[in-house]
């Protein structure tokens, strides 16, 4: 097991993949090392951190619980149909939470090389990742490329998921993870739609993350200025 969907990001900076699928204290550390990492930030609530666990004992990493629960974030997950019911969601998560982005890129700002990620990798990961691509000034299609990069990983991580849920949790619904589920897809269309939603509303992402809290010292170095 392992973290999967697991790519760089503004030249190697961040790692955005998804929650570590059974990984023991030795594999953490094996991972950690491999990549460099220097700083986690771990974007799941507490009760999907209690079914896959970081072992994080005796490594000199950061871990930043910047916790959002998609639950409690939205008015309801039953209703996402389409891609723009979808990129409704991520709107939502950054008009309501926009303190949440910046002190998600946060240790990145502090030059630490910083994995980044939720359950899959895919949702909350991808509006954190897609506001951070924004700021360096990254082509829309460029960013929607890189979501939709998520499509390969999700069968293989939906199987695994929902053998750790069933374990934990046994009276999870059978179709609780089916990947014909809007909710548990990453189609291309639902990031332009989020883009073009999030440049309308907020304008710039600089300005976005520096209304957030970000400086201007954090957003330079966020840029590589």
């Amino acid at each position: 097991m392992a973290v999967q969907n697991l790519r760089p990001l503004i030249g190697g900076r961040i790692l955005r993949g998804s929650q570590p699928f059974g990984m023991d204290a030795a594999a953490t550390s094996e991972f950690l090392d491999h990549h460099g990492i220097q700083a986690v930030v771990d974007l799941r609530s507490g009760y999907e951190r209690a079914i896959s666990p970081w072992h994080l004992e005796n490594h000199e990493v950061d871990l930043v619980e910047n916790p959002l629960d998609p639950r409690l974030a939205s008015a309801g997950l039953d209703a996402i149909h389409t891609a723009e019911d979808l990129a409704e969601l991520y709107l939502g998560w950054v008009r309501a939470r926009p303190g949440w982005v910046a002190d998600s890129l946060r240790p990145v700002t502090q030059g630490k090389r910083t994995l980044i990620h939720c359950s899959l990798g895919k949702d909350r990961t991808g509006v954190v990742s897609a506001v951070a691509l924004l700021a360096i000034g990254t082509a829309h299609r460029d960013i929607v490329a890189d979501y939709a990069a998520s499509t390969e990983a999700l069968p293989a991580m939906l199987q695994t998921m929902a053998a750790a849920w069933r374990l934990a949790i046994p009276e999870v619904p059978e179709d609780a993870f089916s990947p014909s589920l809007m909710l548990l897809q990453s189609p291309g269309a639902a990031m332009e739609y989020f883009l073009e939603g999030f440049t309308r509303e907020f304008g710039s992402a600089t300005g976005f993350l520096r209304d957030a809290g970000l400086s201007a010292a954090e957003l330079d170095s966020l840029r590589g200025v």
